[in-house]
């Protein structure tokens, strides 16, 4: 039952192994016949390094499709939003009872974030790993 990700894009540039390339994601409206008139649809470009080995049989300006391991996408939701909004919650649950007060646990709930985020940026080479994406030509 596991779906990849993929997203479409153009080979933006190549530089030995590592291979740039260029999507346009889409919000979910943005395929509406009224996104023309419509501000809620909105796109963006974003820019995707993907290392692999033959990239020399690539070359900028090619049409090709990005793909990404389901399981990567839910990790990532995990580390960014499911991780934190958990510390978050145990951390004022925490605060209120052994404070009682709710300001405290507040700012002490926030504040617990501030260590996550830290670590997260400092394991960043290692997450970088595990999340690798593929080209299919």
């Amino acid at each position: 039952m596991s779906a990849d990700i993929r997203h479409e894009g153009v080979i933006d540039s190549i530089d030995g192994q590592k291979v740039t390339v260029r999507i346009l994601q889409a919000s979910a409206c943005s395929g509406c016949q009224a996104s023309r008139i419509c501000r809620a649809a909105e796109s963006k470009e974003k820019l995707v390094d993907v290392d692999m080995s033959g990239a020399e049989s690539l070359s900028v300006g090619q049409t090709v499709t990005v793909v990404a391991g389901e399981r990567m996408g839910m990790t990532a939701v995990l580390l960014a939003f499911g991780l934190p909004l958990l510390l978050l919650l145990v951390a004022l649950i925490a605060g209120v009872t052994v404070t009682g007060s709710e300001k405290v646990a507040a700012i002490a709930s926030i504040a617990v974030l501030v260590p996550y985020y830290i670590v997260l940026f400092l394991c960043r080479d290692r997450i970088k790993k595990d999340f690798g994406f593929r080209i299919i030509v």
